[in-house]
């Protein structure tokens, strides 16, 4: 028997056709017509697969949330600031490789089944480290936000190259701004690493005065 001249439609094909269309275009571009196009299918072929556009949305974010490493919080032994450090790295680099989908992500998991297990990932190993569950709670949410943060826009690339848009009269603090623009990659990284350790030693300050209040 000969083979299909398409691959059959499956559920990764469409969310892998769906992000890579976003990655491109925006999210404004996802639409069915536009994927069932690109994937050379009718349209009405999608909805076997995703019963809604936001469904298949759901799955497109759980799938950025399925690259991120979180296999730091396997090891119970591993101290919480290094696991949570390398945990947020390698979050804000699977955002920071699908940019146009972190609207959608920073909403919270909702029901996808990836970003549940971040959660619960980063809240058990902080609970299991010795953090009481509301911080351990708040703790999550902090470096979600932080993390989601950083990756919305580019802090560098907001500022016009144009030197001429910071008149000294006006601005006399940023004569060197237009430069930003052309350090974005290290300007940006550098303010999420700067960041990333001052989160963690101020929460290495709160968990050694839980310590004192606490001692066992």
């Amino acid at each position: 028997m000969a083979r299909p001249r398409t691959p059959l439609l499956s559920r990764e094909l469409i969310v892998t056709a769906a992000l890579r269309l976003i990655d491109d275009e925006g999210l404004e571009a996802l639409s069915t017509r536009r994927l069932a196009a690109g994937l050379s299918v009718s349209g009405p072929s999608l909805y076997n697969h995703f019963a809604t556009k936001d469904d298949l949305l759901d799955a497109v974010v759980d799938s950025v949330i399925g690259e991120v490493d979180l296999a730091m919080f396997d090891d119970r032994a591993t101290p919480w600031p290094e696991a949570l450090r390398d945990w947020a790295r390698s979050y804000r680099a699977a955002l920071a490789a699908h940019p146009n989908i972190v609207p959608v992500l920073a909403q919270g998991p909702g029901r996808r089944p990836n970003a549940l297990r971040l959660a619960d990932a980063v809240f058990g190993h902080l609970v299991g480290s010795g953090w009481p569950r509301g911080q351990a709670t708040r703790i999550g949410a902090l470096m979600r936000y932080f993390v989601t943060g950083s990756a919305l826009a580019s802090f560098a690339a907001g500022f016009p190259a144009d030197a001429e848009v910071y008149d000294a009269a006006d601005y006399p603090h940023l004569g060197e701004a237009h430069r930003l623009a052309g350090h974005r990659g290290s300007v940006d990284e550098g303010a999420f690493e700067t960041g990333l350790e001052a989160l963690l030693d101020g929460l290495a300050l709160r968990f050694e005065r839980l310590a004192v209040r606490s001692p066992s």
